[in-house]
């Protein structure tokens, strides 16, 4: 069997593929990495939300999917836009690494905490809202890029500090320049982070999805993003959206906490829920409709009036 596995240029992205190559290669299978340039990497000189959040990062592996160019594309899964068109599904999700986020700096003393006001980059609409709510002292500046592009403004010192999540900086071998871990009450990350997901046209071969789910789908995983994705849909959230929610499991149940907060910081609306594992969709969606009574519609619609008239 030879699986041709699509992925972005970054040196990050090369990772998972690289990551991706090995668990088919140790299971027999032959494979070709395939490098495709996105949209999100092409245009740096615009915030994601200004660029449109639907397959930013994803339409052209996609067209290459439905061609027949690769079998497979990698993704960053918190990458991944809410709803996939019918197209194409999500056959598999990588062992999720620690989810949280961490402040990265050459000033390794630097902490949220301190009360000291210095600036911090970041392209992420979450990452930023939730700054203006719990550290309102935080200057951010929009810091588009890959993580070595970003890593190269820090030392120019166009900030002081950059908010990444934890996965990508440990991937990368900069666990050094982490100056503090975040909270996850706090610094819920994004939906999907942590893990790599696999994705394919429907149209593949039967014996290749089989294969590619037997070697590279982590099953703990694959109910936790299931459950956070789910979540996601409902609220119809993307990168121009501010929503945030990590699910863990506990024998035989879901944990899952998630939110939104307004663009200015000033409203926070969090959740919680549990249920079993039997039915991961049916838990996020439920989560996203409380969320939505208690206030989370109000908030989506001003962000969305706010995105048009940019």
């Amino acid at each position: 069997m030879h699986i041709k596995i699509g992925t972005r240029g970054s040196r990050l992205a090369l990772w998972q593929a690289y990551y991706v190559e090995e668990l088919l290669q140790k299971g027999g299978v032959e494979t070709e990495i395939v490098i495709i340039e996105t949209k999100g990497d092409k245009i740096l000189d615009r915030s994601l939300s200004k660029i449109g959040s639907k397959g930013v990062f994803t339409q052209e592996l996609e067209d290459q999917l439905l061609n027949g160019s690769i079998d497979i594309a990698v993704h960053s899964a918190k990458d991944l836009q809410s709803q996939l068109d019918d197209s194409f599904e999500l056959i598999a999700f990588t062992e999720r690494e620690q989810a949280n986020d961490v402040l990265v700096s050459n000033k390794t003393s630097l902490s949220l905490k301190s009360g000291e006001t210095f600036v911090v980059g970041t392209s992420s609409t979450r990452r930023v809202a939730i700054l203006k709510h719990f550290y309102p002292h935080i200057k951010t500046v929009d810091m588009r890029g890959n993580l070595q592009t970003r890593l190269r403004k820090l030392e120019e010192g166009q900030c002081d500090a950059l908010l990444l999540a934890y996965a990508g900086v440990h991937r990368m071998k900069y666990d050094d320049k982490i100056a503090e871990h975040l909270l996850l009450d706090e610094f819920t990350p994004a939906v999907g982070q942590g893990s790599v997901a696999i994705e394919c046209s429907i149209s593949l071969a039967d014996d290749k999805k089989t294969k590619l789910k037997d070697l590279l789908n982590h099953s703990d995983t694959e109910i936790c993003l299931r459950t956070e994705r789910a979540f996601l849909k409902r609220l119809q959230g993307g990168c121009s959206i501010p929503v945030f929610a990590l699910a863990t499991l506990h024998h035989e149940q879901i944990d899952i906490s998630g939110g939104i907060v307004s663009l200015d910081g000033n409203e926070l609306i969090r959740r919680t829920q549990s249920g079993s594992i039997s039915f991961p969709e049916e838990l996020g969606t439920a989560l996203a409709d409380e969320l939505l009574d208690a206030g989370a519609d109000k908030i989506l619609r001003e962000i969305k009036e706010i995105n048009q008239n940019n």
